[in-house]
């Protein structure tokens, strides 16, 4: 079957309201003119074990579902939008199956734990639409989301390798996956180009979801010299930024920094010292899962599911990117600049960023 890797399409199409043209009263012809049409398109989302408050990937894509619901006159639940949460790798199937069974027009799987539970009930159900996030099937009614995560990472890479002071940084992974190694090798590849003398120590936690796996490897490299630590790690990241938080409560003067994913996790790097607050995140790499599901809902909806195809988001489809600079950064304007160079290089084609190891 033949794949097309299309860009990102940000325009939503609202449902207009239908104009009722009758005779009555001032307060029915009120009525009438102010009467919307619902649609009777339905999408629903599976996540994986983080569920929509882990502050990253799955919260992304739920955010875009939430957002599309609203555009178009949706409510939450059965008929509109929703989402089934995961406990474990075992509910996958039955929670899809559940989604289908309450016709959902377009059934997500947020996650690449997904991709093979996809597969078995797309094919299953052919008169169904479904989208995998960070995953390929190829099956006629899947559509295959990706990202070019790469190029989100390697901005975080560039302002990590211009903040750091004693050039040792850090990246914390959650499983040593393609999706993972495309944010490492785009960090290494970031640090490298705007600091050559800085040294990456890169670990892999092993789990998307649990912070205990996290903070240890996040106090290690802290002890051993790094002032910036890098995760894509999901809700497992989550044990990074205590780590950081703990450290600049014991000892205020330190400058340390952490670097969140997928959203912007700023709100998560607040801490008070000395009764001021203060905030350990540098930054964060953004992996616009909301608006790829907003996307592809919205083509679902007006009849142009993109079936079998691979749709792939990058920095010229703006479906990753970079989140707001910490204000307390010294030398914030110098590293937003060299940012918003890189970005032009990237985007104009000038520079491609590596995606795997070998390419490194």
């Amino acid at each position: 079957m033949k794949k097309r890797k299309f860009g990102l399409a940000l325009s939503l199409i609202l449902a207009a309201g239908t104009i009722l043209g009758a005779c009555g009263s001032k307060d029915e012809e009120k009525a009438g003119n102010t009467a919307e049409t619902e649609s009777e398109f339905s999408v629903a989302m599976v996540t994986d074990t983080g569920g929509i408050d882990d502050k990253s990937f799955n919260q992304s894509a739920w955010v875009g579902l939430e957002a599309f619901g609203a555009e178009n006159g949706l409510k939450e639940g059965k008929g509109g939008y929703n989402y089934l949460q995961s406990k474990s790798d075992a509910d996958y199937s039955t929670n899809l199956n559940t989604l289908v069974r309450e016709d959902f027009n377009l059934v997500y799987g947020i996650g690449f734990l997904m991709v093979d539970a996809i597969a078995e009930i797309a094919e299953q159900r052919p008169e169904v639409n479904f989208g995998i996030v960070d995953g390929v099937v190829e099956q006629d009614n899947v559509a295959s989301i990706t990202f070019k995560e790469q190029e989100g990472s390697f901005l975080a890479g560039v302002a990590a390798g211009l903040a750091t002071k004693s050039n040792k940084i850090g990246f914390i992974g959650g499983m040593e996956i393609e999706v993972i190694e495309r944010f490492e090798v785009g960090f290494l590849a970031g640090v490298e180009a705007v600091n050559p003398d800085a040294e990456v120590d890169v670990k892999y936690a092993g789990d998307f979801n649990k912070p205990e796996l996290a903070q240890p490897i996040a106090s290690s490299m802290y002890s051993s010299g790094a002032d910036v630590i890098f995760h894509a790690a999901g809700g497992t990241g989550k044990g990074l930024f205590k780590e950081a938080k703990d450290l600049k409560q014991k000892d205020p003067e330190r400058v340390l920094w952490a670097i969140g994913v997928d959203s912007d996790q700023s709100a998560e790097g607040e801490v008070e010292v000395n009764g001021e607050k203060k905030n350990i995140i540098l930054t964060s790499a953004l992996k616009r899962v909301d608006r790829a599901v907003q996307d592809v809902a919205t083509k679902a909806m007006n009849d142009e599911f993109p079936g079998g195809e691979v749709i792939s988001y990058g920095l010229a489809e703006d479906g990753v990117g970079l989140a707001e600079l910490n204000e307390e950064l010294e030398n914030k304007a110098d590293i937003l600049s060299a940012v918003e160079e890189w970005t032009a290089k990237i985007k104009n084609g000038e520079i491609e960023v590596p995606e795997t190891r070998d390419q490194l």
